[in-house]
């Protein structure tokens, strides 16, 4: 399934701030914290609670978000299908840097263990 223009588009004027509380309502209603979420964010962008905090109060758009990130070098790693994309093979950088946030969320909710989720070898 390949991106639209669009679609692209919208995720890049989506406002992180606005998106986060459903994160923590995804990964704590399935018994994972807030500590780990923030965790599975920092090892991906590099930003800590506190740097979060700032851009959720500066209400960054993903685009933002992401030009400000130091992605993880492993990022790579992070493969499969979210919201009915396969990850590999979306080729607008922002929209899948996007989606390996996703990723990473939906594998923390489902119980996966972190070292797996950290793409520790």
């Amino acid at each position: 399934m390949k991106t639209t223009p669009e679609h692209n588009e919208r995720v890049a004027k989506m406002k992180f701030y606005s998106v986060f509380p459903h994160y923590v309502t995804k990964v704590e209603k399935k018994g994972r914290t807030k500590e780990e979420l923030y965790q599975v964010i920092e090892w991906l962008t590099g930003f800590d609670e506190l740097k979060l905090q700032e851009l959720m109060d500066e209400q960054v758009t993903f685009k933002t978000f992401f030009e400000r990130a130091k992605l993880n070098p492993n990022a790579h790693l992070i493969k499969g299908v979210i919201c009915g994309y396969r990850i590999e093979e979306i080729d607008n950088e922002l929209t899948r840097q996007t989606r390996y946030l996703d990723k990473l969320i939906d594998e923390l909710a489902r119980g996966r263990k972190m070292d797996k989720i950290l793409r520790k070898q």
